[in-house]
Protein backbone atom coordinates (compact mmCIF):
# COMPACT_ATOMS: atom_id res chain seq x y z
CA UNK A 1 0.00 0.00 0.00
CA UNK A 2 2.74 2.23 0.60
CA UNK A 3 5.26 3.92 -2.71
CA UNK A 4 7.85 5.89 -3.19
CA UNK A 5 6.14 7.37 -6.56
CA UNK A 6 3.00 8.27 -7.44
CA UNK A 7 1.57 6.19 -10.58
CA UNK A 8 1.21 8.26 -14.05
CA UNK A 9 -2.55 9.37 -14.52
CA UNK A 10 -4.34 10.12 -17.60
CA UNK A 11 -8.13 11.47 -16.88
CA UNK A 12 -8.75 10.11 -20.00
CA UNK A 13 -8.13 6.58 -19.22
CA UNK A 14 -10.52 3.83 -18.31
CA UNK A 15 -8.81 3.93 -14.25
CA UNK A 16 -8.30 7.65 -13.63
CA UNK A 17 -6.51 8.31 -10.66
CA UNK A 18 -7.38 10.71 -7.77
CA UNK A 19 -5.11 11.97 -5.69
CA UNK A 20 -6.56 12.97 -2.00
CA UNK A 21 -4.39 14.91 0.63
CA UNK A 22 -5.12 14.33 4.45
CA UNK A 23 -2.23 15.29 7.01
CA UNK A 24 -4.34 14.61 10.15
CA UNK A 25 -1.91 13.00 12.72
CA UNK A 26 -5.17 12.02 14.69
CA UNK A 27 -7.83 10.07 14.06
CA UNK A 28 -11.51 11.50 13.70
CA UNK A 29 -14.42 12.06 12.19
CA UNK A 30 -12.36 13.43 8.93
CA UNK A 31 -10.09 10.73 8.61
CA UNK A 32 -13.59 8.34 9.12
CA UNK A 33 -14.74 10.15 5.94
CA UNK A 34 -11.72 9.82 4.21
CA UNK A 35 -11.89 6.10 4.42
CA UNK A 36 -15.14 5.22 3.00
CA UNK A 37 -14.86 7.91 0.11
CA UNK A 38 -12.42 5.74 -0.68
CA UNK A 39 -14.02 2.93 -0.96
CA UNK A 40 -16.48 4.17 -3.09
CA UNK A 41 -14.20 5.25 -4.96
CA UNK A 42 -12.20 1.82 -5.89
CA UNK A 43 -15.61 0.49 -6.19
CA UNK A 44 -16.14 2.89 -8.87
CA UNK A 45 -13.63 2.11 -11.09
CA UNK A 46 -10.66 4.86 -9.64
CA UNK A 47 -7.10 4.63 -8.69
CA UNK A 48 -6.56 6.48 -5.31
CA UNK A 49 -3.86 7.52 -3.92
CA UNK A 50 -3.67 9.82 -0.76
CA UNK A 51 -0.84 11.84 1.03
CA UNK A 52 -1.24 11.14 4.58
CA UNK A 53 1.50 12.64 7.44
CA UNK A 54 4.05 10.32 8.97
CA UNK A 55 3.06 9.85 11.85
CA UNK A 56 -0.59 8.92 11.67
CA UNK A 57 -0.41 5.08 11.94
CA UNK A 58 -4.21 4.05 11.45
CA UNK A 59 -4.70 4.13 7.56
CA UNK A 60 -3.81 0.39 6.16
CA UNK A 61 -6.50 -0.54 8.49
CA UNK A 62 -9.36 2.04 6.78
CA UNK A 63 -8.34 1.86 3.08
CA UNK A 64 -8.66 -0.52 0.41
CA UNK A 65 -5.58 -2.86 0.02
CA UNK A 66 -4.58 -1.54 -3.55
CA UNK A 67 -4.94 2.30 -1.92
CA UNK A 68 -1.19 4.44 -2.15
CA UNK A 69 -0.18 5.76 0.37
CA UNK A 70 2.64 8.59 0.18
CA UNK A 71 3.82 9.67 3.77
CA UNK A 72 4.33 13.56 3.82
CA UNK A 73 5.38 15.68 6.20
CA UNK A 74 3.89 18.69 4.59
CA UNK A 75 2.67 20.25 1.64
CA UNK A 76 5.53 21.35 0.21
CA UNK A 77 6.50 18.07 -0.49
CA UNK A 78 3.09 17.14 -2.49
CA UNK A 79 4.23 18.08 -5.63
CA UNK A 80 7.47 15.57 -6.38
CA UNK A 81 5.11 12.75 -6.44
CA UNK A 82 2.56 14.11 -9.11
CA UNK A 83 2.62 13.29 -12.44
CA UNK A 84 3.58 15.72 -15.41
CA UNK A 85 -0.19 15.24 -16.88
CA UNK A 86 -2.78 17.62 -14.82
CA UNK A 87 -4.81 15.90 -12.36
CA UNK A 88 -7.12 16.06 -9.68
CA UNK A 89 -6.17 17.04 -5.94
CA UNK A 90 -9.01 16.78 -3.37
CA UNK A 91 -7.96 18.14 0.00
CA UNK A 92 -8.97 16.94 3.42
CA UNK A 93 -6.40 18.64 4.97
CA UNK A 94 -6.67 22.34 3.30
CA UNK A 95 -3.61 24.17 2.49
CA UNK A 96 -2.42 27.48 2.79
CA UNK A 97 -3.06 29.57 -0.85
CA UNK A 98 0.54 30.00 -1.13
CA UNK A 99 1.07 26.38 -1.42
CA UNK A 100 -1.99 25.52 -3.13
CA UNK A 101 -1.24 28.09 -5.72
CA UNK A 102 1.53 26.03 -6.60
CA UNK A 103 -0.02 22.91 -7.10
CA UNK A 104 -2.38 24.58 -9.60
CA UNK A 105 -0.21 25.55 -11.45
CA UNK A 106 -0.31 22.32 -13.29
CA UNK A 107 -3.02 20.23 -11.28
CA UNK A 108 -6.61 21.04 -10.50
CA UNK A 109 -7.80 21.00 -6.35
CA UNK A 110 -10.75 20.37 -5.31
CA UNK A 111 -11.52 19.65 -1.41
CA UNK A 112 -13.95 18.95 1.01
CA UNK A 113 -15.43 21.01 3.94
CA UNK A 114 -15.77 19.07 6.95
CA UNK A 115 -17.00 21.77 8.84
CA UNK A 116 -19.84 24.34 8.54
CA UNK A 117 -18.32 27.84 8.58
CA UNK A 118 -20.58 29.76 11.19
CA UNK A 119 -18.40 32.31 12.91
CA UNK A 120 -14.92 30.72 10.92
CA UNK A 121 -12.98 32.54 7.79
CA UNK A 122 -13.90 30.61 5.11
CA UNK A 123 -11.62 32.83 2.76
CA UNK A 124 -9.29 29.57 3.18
CA UNK A 125 -11.38 28.02 0.47
CA UNK A 126 -11.66 30.61 -1.95
CA UNK A 127 -8.61 29.43 -4.08
CA UNK A 128 -9.89 25.71 -4.20
CA UNK A 129 -11.95 24.94 -7.78
CA UNK A 130 -14.71 23.17 -6.19
CA UNK A 131 -16.02 22.84 -2.61
CA UNK A 132 -17.84 19.63 -1.42
CA UNK A 133 -19.84 19.87 1.16
CA UNK A 134 -20.63 16.84 3.32
CA UNK A 135 -24.39 18.18 4.97
CA UNK A 136 -26.80 20.84 3.90
CA UNK A 137 -25.84 22.99 7.04
CA UNK A 138 -22.31 23.27 5.58
CA UNK A 139 -23.16 24.05 2.42
CA UNK A 140 -25.36 26.80 3.50
CA UNK A 141 -22.83 28.58 5.34
CA UNK A 142 -19.88 28.64 2.46
CA UNK A 143 -22.76 29.76 0.19
CA UNK A 144 -23.40 32.92 3.18
CA UNK A 145 -19.98 33.40 2.98
CA UNK A 146 -20.27 33.86 -0.89
CA UNK A 147 -18.26 30.82 -1.95
CA UNK A 148 -19.99 29.81 -5.44
CA UNK A 149 -18.32 27.09 -6.26
CA UNK A 150 -19.63 25.18 -3.97
CA UNK A 151 -20.88 21.25 -5.28
CA UNK A 152 -25.19 21.73 -4.77
CA UNK A 153 -25.34 18.36 -3.48
CA UNK A 154 -24.42 17.18 -0.07
CA UNK A 155 -22.36 14.06 0.21
CA UNK A 156 -23.86 12.88 3.36
CA UNK A 157 -21.31 10.32 4.76
CA UNK A 158 -22.42 6.83 6.37
CA UNK A 159 -21.96 4.37 8.94
CA UNK A 160 -18.63 3.21 9.07
CA UNK A 161 -19.03 0.98 11.99
CA UNK A 162 -15.84 -1.81 11.95
CA UNK A 163 -13.15 0.89 12.38
CA UNK A 164 -10.89 -1.90 11.41
CA UNK A 165 -12.34 -4.15 13.78
CA UNK A 166 -12.53 -8.01 11.98
CA UNK A 167 -14.73 -9.34 14.82
CA UNK A 168 -16.73 -8.32 18.01
CA UNK A 169 -15.20 -7.83 21.44
CA UNK A 170 -16.42 -10.31 23.93
CA UNK A 171 -15.97 -7.69 26.73
CA UNK A 172 -16.03 -3.60 26.76
CA UNK A 173 -13.28 -2.69 28.67
CA UNK A 174 -12.10 0.89 29.81
CA UNK A 175 -9.36 2.82 27.52
CA UNK A 176 -7.73 5.85 28.24
CA UNK A 177 -9.81 9.15 27.98
CA UNK A 178 -6.62 11.23 26.51
CA UNK A 179 -5.34 11.94 23.72
CA UNK A 180 -1.69 13.55 24.19
CA UNK A 181 -0.74 16.65 22.10
CA UNK A 182 3.00 15.65 22.05
CA UNK A 183 3.90 19.31 21.25
CA UNK A 184 2.55 20.48 24.58
CA UNK A 185 5.08 20.34 27.19
CA UNK A 186 2.71 19.27 29.49
CA UNK A 187 0.83 16.40 27.55
CA UNK A 188 4.50 15.34 26.39
CA UNK A 189 5.20 14.79 29.80
CA UNK A 190 1.78 13.25 31.45
CA UNK A 191 1.74 10.78 28.14
CA UNK A 192 4.65 9.00 29.95
CA UNK A 193 3.68 9.56 33.35
CA UNK A 194 -0.26 8.05 32.55
CA UNK A 195 0.74 4.50 31.25
CA UNK A 196 2.48 4.10 34.81
CA UNK A 197 -0.60 5.36 37.09
CA UNK A 198 -2.70 3.18 34.86
CA UNK A 199 -1.17 0.24 35.31
CA UNK A 200 -2.17 -0.06 39.28
CA UNK A 201 -5.89 0.65 38.74
CA UNK A 202 -8.15 -2.22 38.02
CA UNK A 203 -9.70 -3.34 34.83
CA UNK A 204 -13.07 -1.82 34.34
CA UNK A 205 -15.71 -3.91 32.10
CA UNK A 206 -18.89 -2.65 31.10
CA UNK A 207 -21.74 -3.48 32.09
CA UNK A 208 -25.03 -1.79 31.51
CA UNK A 209 -26.64 -0.28 34.85
CA UNK A 210 -30.52 -0.08 35.66
CA UNK A 211 -32.60 3.08 34.46
CA UNK A 212 -32.23 5.11 31.43
CA UNK A 213 -28.63 5.18 29.87
CA UNK A 214 -27.74 7.88 27.40
CA UNK A 215 -24.78 7.28 25.65
CA UNK A 216 -21.77 9.38 24.11
CA UNK A 217 -19.83 8.34 21.16
CA UNK A 218 -17.41 11.02 19.98
CA UNK A 219 -13.87 12.55 20.04
CA UNK A 220 -14.15 14.94 22.69
CA UNK A 221 -13.06 18.01 21.14
CA UNK A 222 -14.10 21.60 21.38
CA UNK A 223 -16.34 21.75 18.43
CA UNK A 224 -18.86 18.90 19.93
CA UNK A 225 -19.54 21.69 22.70
CA UNK A 226 -20.23 18.71 25.53
CA UNK A 227 -19.13 21.23 28.14
CA UNK A 228 -21.25 23.98 27.21
CA UNK A 229 -24.03 21.49 26.57
CA UNK A 230 -23.91 20.11 30.13
CA UNK A 231 -23.76 22.99 31.80
CA UNK A 232 -27.41 23.58 31.15
CA UNK A 233 -28.12 19.71 30.94
CA UNK A 234 -26.51 18.24 34.12
CA UNK A 235 -28.66 20.02 36.81
CA UNK A 236 -31.33 18.43 34.66
CA UNK A 237 -30.25 14.93 34.42
CA UNK A 238 -29.53 15.39 38.37
CA UNK A 239 -33.23 15.47 38.79
CA UNK A 240 -33.73 12.05 37.76
CA UNK A 241 -31.61 9.90 39.58
CA UNK A 242 -32.30 7.25 37.36
CA UNK A 243 -30.55 8.55 34.36
CA UNK A 244 -26.85 7.56 33.69
CA UNK A 245 -24.55 8.65 31.19
CA UNK A 246 -21.98 6.67 29.93
CA UNK A 247 -19.15 8.08 27.62
CA UNK A 248 -17.44 6.57 24.83
CA UNK A 249 -14.27 8.45 23.38
CA UNK A 250 -11.22 10.48 24.06
CA UNK A 251 -9.88 13.85 23.49
CA UNK A 252 -6.85 15.77 24.89
CA UNK A 253 -6.13 16.88 28.78
CA UNK A 254 -7.86 20.23 28.74
CA UNK A 255 -11.42 18.47 27.22
CA UNK A 256 -11.61 16.46 29.67
CA UNK A 257 -11.04 18.47 32.17
CA UNK A 258 -13.51 20.70 30.92
CA UNK A 259 -15.99 17.97 30.58
CA UNK A 260 -15.89 16.51 33.72
CA UNK A 261 -16.21 19.51 35.63
CA UNK A 262 -19.14 20.23 34.18
CA UNK A 263 -20.63 16.86 34.80
CA UNK A 264 -19.47 17.41 38.94
CA UNK A 265 -23.02 17.59 39.94
CA UNK A 266 -23.95 14.21 38.19
CA UNK A 267 -20.64 12.68 38.53
CA UNK A 268 -22.35 9.23 40.37
CA UNK A 269 -23.90 9.31 37.24
CA UNK A 270 -21.83 9.48 35.12
CA UNK A 271 -18.78 6.63 33.55
CA UNK A 272 -15.97 7.16 31.00
CA UNK A 273 -15.13 4.35 28.84
CA UNK A 274 -12.35 5.66 26.38
CA UNK A 275 -12.14 5.39 22.98
CA UNK A 276 -13.03 2.05 21.50
CA UNK A 277 -13.02 0.21 18.21
CA UNK A 278 -15.26 -2.26 18.54
CA UNK A 279 -18.68 0.18 18.51
CA UNK A 280 -20.89 -2.05 16.38
CA UNK A 281 -21.25 -2.94 19.92
CA UNK A 282 -21.28 -0.27 21.86
CA UNK A 283 -23.74 1.40 20.43
CA UNK A 284 -26.95 -1.00 21.52
CA UNK A 285 -25.82 -0.49 25.45
CA UNK A 286 -27.62 2.36 25.58
CA UNK A 287 -31.69 4.01 24.92
CA UNK A 288 -30.07 7.18 23.40
CA UNK A 289 -27.19 8.09 21.79
CA UNK A 290 -27.15 11.80 22.94
CA UNK A 291 -25.73 14.47 20.47
CA UNK A 292 -23.92 17.55 21.27
CA UNK A 293 -24.42 20.99 20.58
CA UNK A 294 -25.49 21.72 16.94
CA UNK A 295 -23.51 24.74 15.32
CA UNK A 296 -20.01 23.74 14.43
CA UNK A 297 -21.31 19.95 13.88
CA UNK A 298 -20.93 19.15 10.54
CA UNK A 299 -23.17 16.29 10.35
CA UNK A 300 -22.63 14.19 13.10
CA UNK A 301 -21.26 10.30 11.73
CA UNK A 302 -22.00 9.36 15.78
CA UNK A 303 -25.71 10.37 15.02
CA UNK A 304 -26.19 8.03 11.73
CA UNK A 305 -24.18 5.36 13.32
CA UNK A 306 -26.31 5.11 16.27
CA UNK A 307 -29.81 4.88 13.94
CA UNK A 308 -28.31 2.32 11.79
CA UNK A 309 -27.26 0.17 14.97
CA UNK A 310 -30.85 0.23 16.24
CA UNK A 311 -29.96 2.96 18.66
CA UNK A 312 -32.10 6.62 18.69
CA UNK A 313 -30.86 9.66 19.22
CA UNK A 314 -31.68 12.51 21.21
CA UNK A 315 -30.15 16.16 19.60
CA UNK A 316 -31.27 19.89 19.91
CA UNK A 317 -33.93 20.93 17.42
CA UNK A 318 -31.25 22.08 14.57
CA UNK A 319 -29.36 21.52 11.21
CA UNK A 320 -27.56 19.47 11.13
CA UNK A 321 -29.35 17.54 13.15
CA UNK A 322 -32.64 17.95 11.39
CA UNK A 323 -31.17 16.59 8.26
CA UNK A 324 -30.10 13.02 10.27
CA UNK A 325 -33.03 12.70 12.65
CA UNK A 326 -36.42 11.95 12.16
CA UNK A 327 -38.64 12.83 14.93
CA UNK A 328 -40.77 9.98 16.53
CA UNK A 329 -38.73 7.33 14.01
CA UNK A 330 -35.08 7.82 14.80
CA UNK A 331 -34.79 9.89 17.70
CA UNK A 332 -36.39 12.99 19.50
CA UNK A 333 -35.98 16.61 19.63
CA UNK A 334 -35.53 19.11 22.11
CA UNK A 335 -34.88 23.12 22.32
CA UNK A 336 -31.96 24.46 22.54
CA UNK A 337 -31.13 24.57 26.35
CA UNK A 338 -29.05 28.08 26.09
CA UNK A 339 -32.55 29.05 24.80
CA UNK A 340 -34.73 27.59 27.69
CA UNK A 341 -32.51 26.82 30.07
CA UNK A 342 -33.16 22.95 29.38
CA UNK A 343 -36.51 22.85 30.30
CA UNK A 344 -37.77 21.45 27.50
CA UNK A 345 -34.84 18.43 27.72
CA UNK A 346 -36.46 17.69 31.07
CA UNK A 347 -39.99 17.23 29.91
CA UNK A 348 -38.18 14.82 27.24
CA UNK A 349 -36.58 12.68 30.01
CA UNK A 350 -39.89 12.88 31.82
CA UNK A 351 -41.40 11.31 28.88
CA UNK A 352 -38.65 8.60 28.71
CA UNK A 353 -38.08 7.51 32.50
CA UNK A 354 -42.31 7.07 32.20
CA UNK A 355 -42.33 5.12 29.27
CA UNK A 356 -40.10 2.23 27.86
CA UNK A 357 -41.36 2.07 24.49
CA UNK A 358 -38.62 3.92 22.69
CA UNK A 359 -38.36 4.38 18.75
CA UNK A 360 -37.44 1.76 16.70
CA UNK A 361 -34.66 3.25 14.15
CA UNK A 362 -34.13 0.18 11.93
CA UNK A 363 -38.07 0.62 10.83
CA UNK A 364 -37.15 3.88 9.10
CA UNK A 365 -35.87 1.89 6.20
CA UNK A 366 -36.09 5.09 3.99
CA UNK A 367 -34.83 7.48 6.28
CA UNK A 368 -31.73 5.45 7.05
CA UNK A 369 -31.34 4.29 3.53
CA UNK A 370 -30.08 8.03 2.34
CA UNK A 371 -27.02 6.85 4.82
CA UNK A 372 -26.38 3.77 3.31
CA UNK A 373 -23.33 2.79 1.22
CA UNK A 374 -25.10 2.37 -2.26
CA UNK A 375 -26.58 5.80 -2.16
CA UNK A 376 -22.98 7.33 -0.89
CA UNK A 377 -21.28 5.57 -3.87
CA UNK A 378 -24.20 7.29 -6.19
CA UNK A 379 -23.48 10.54 -4.43
CA UNK A 380 -19.71 10.17 -4.88
CA UNK A 381 -20.28 8.89 -9.08
CA UNK A 382 -22.18 12.15 -9.45
CA UNK A 383 -20.06 14.18 -7.36
CA UNK A 384 -16.53 12.96 -9.48
CA UNK A 385 -18.63 12.93 -13.41
CA UNK A 386 -19.65 16.94 -11.66
CA UNK A 387 -15.34 17.63 -10.79
CA UNK A 388 -14.20 15.94 -14.03
CA UNK A 389 -16.29 18.16 -16.14
CA UNK A 390 -15.63 21.33 -13.89
CA UNK A 391 -11.89 20.85 -14.26
CA UNK A 392 -11.26 19.21 -17.25
CA UNK A 393 -13.23 21.07 -19.84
Amino acid sequence: MNSDEAPHNDILEKKPICYQVNLQRWFGGGEVYTGFFTRALHDLGWGTVIFVHPKATFWERLLPADTTLIRVASFDEIAKHLPASRSLLIFHTLAKKAQLDALQQNHIAACFAHMPQYGRDPTIYAPYRLIFGVSQHVIASLKAASMEQVYPQPLYGIASLQRGQTAPERQIVANSVYQWDRRKVRDLLLSYLFPFYARFKPKRIYERKPGLTLGIVSAITPIKQFPLLFRYLAPIIERFPQVNIEIFGSGGYASIFDLERSLAVISNQVRFWGQQRDIQTIYPQFDFLLAGLPEKEALGLNVIESQCCGTPVLAVLAPPFTETVKEGATGFFYTDPRKDNGEDFARLLKMLTEYTVYPDPLQASAHLEKFSYASFKERVQEAMRYALKESFT
